[in-house]
């Protein structure tokens, strides 16, 4: 953060989108190993780059975390992978409070099933065409981003026209 607050002074638009996954295991069969590491990525590391770029950021600005559909409903076999989207839903959503009066926008992203490597863990055998391409994603977060500011997307979900697989 202090190479991009020398550079450019501010930021006006975080959107945290890393994310990892784990192999289809039941919470029996789950090493701590893995649970700890989609933990540690997909919540922990959420919470610490948005910290750290707290400072940074006045108010027009926008965080988007990107979450996935899994934030609110659940796939049995992957249970560090979805306790870490329903806890970074709340973490969402608890920023969103904290900064409301900063002028800071907070959007949680919930997109179904989208062509992405994730799947290489999830499901590699995931029928991939009736999945959503990224640009999909890309384009519906950029529209609801051009919205003026007196009025905010909170949630933005996006499902394949194919439904969930």
């Amino acid at each position: 953060m202090a190479a991009v607050q020398g550079r450019f002074h501010h930021i006006d638009i975080l959107i945290n989108n890393a994310g990892i996954a784990h192999p289809n295991l039941s919470v029996a069969e789950l090493p701590l190993e893995s649970w700890r590491e989609v933990i540690d990525t997909n919540l922990n590391g959420m919470f610490l780059i948005t910290r750290d770029a707290l400072p940074l950021m006045k108010s027009g600005g926008v965080i988007v975390n990107n979450l996935s559909i899994a934030a609110k409903r659940v796939f049995a076999g992957s249970s560090a992978y979805n306790a870490s989207k329903h806890g970074a839903l709340g973490f969402t959503n608890t920023l969103r409070e904290e900064l409301r009066e900063k002028g800071i926008r907070v959007i949680a992203l919930l997109p179904g099933a989208t062509d992405t490597a994730i799947w290489n863990t999830l499901w590699p055998e995931a029928p991939r065409k009736k999945m959503m391409q990224p640009e999909t994603v890309a384009q519906a977060l950029v529209n609801a981003l051009a919205l003026p500011t007196e009025s905010t997307v909170e949630e933005l979900v996006i499902m394949p026209s194919a439904g969930m697989l």
